[in-house]
């Protein structure tokens, strides 16, 4: 029997086979899974913004891309994950406020999305899939048997990718 492992938002965890972690509610977060094949392990973080360096007193790390990403990396590592082996996939990063023009509130999901890439190129992991932007928010689960990312939309036949 396998348990379901809840993220929360600004959020955090790792997840073994054949146990599977999720998150709900992804609007303009994302979600970032790593997951390694041959161990069947990864983990997930739920981040809000983009850059903590914009923020003073943060003391949530999970809460950004910069902090969340590195910190997952270094738990999953923690755990027997190899570093060599590991992949990405991300979700959620959507444009959830119809707000026009190019306000800071209504793109906060593409920059999001921009940062998960731009950290994963840096830590030269690949990212092997994503499901982000568009106006809809998300629920996703990694299965660590599969290494499968389940996305679910109110409204939308589940994704896996």
């Amino acid at each position: 029997m396998n348990n379901m492992i809840r993220v929360g938002m600004a959020d955090l965890n790792i997840c073994k086979t054949p146990n599977v972690i999720t998150t709900l509610g992804l609007g303009s977060c994302i979600g970032l899974t790593f997951y390694d094949p041959v161990r069947k392990m990864g983990g997930m973080v739920h981040y809000m913004l983009p850059d903590s360096t914009l923020i003073r007193n943060n003391t949530n790390i999970a809460k950004f891309a910069d902090t969340g990403i590195q910190e997952l990396l270094k738990r999953v590592l923690e755990a027997g994950a190899s570093r060599t082996r590991l992949v990405a996939k991300i979700a959620g990063g959507a444009k959830m406020f119809g707000l026009s023009g190019g306000s800071s509130i209504s793109n906060v999901g593409e920059k999001n999305a921009i940062a998960a890439r731009k950290i994963l190129k840096q830590l030269n992991i690949p990212l092997v899939a994503e499901d982000t932007g568009l106006d809809y928010g998300r629920t996703i689960e990694l299965h660590c048997e599969t290494g499968e990312l389940y996305i679910k939309a109110i409204k939308k036949p589940v994704k896996i990718i």
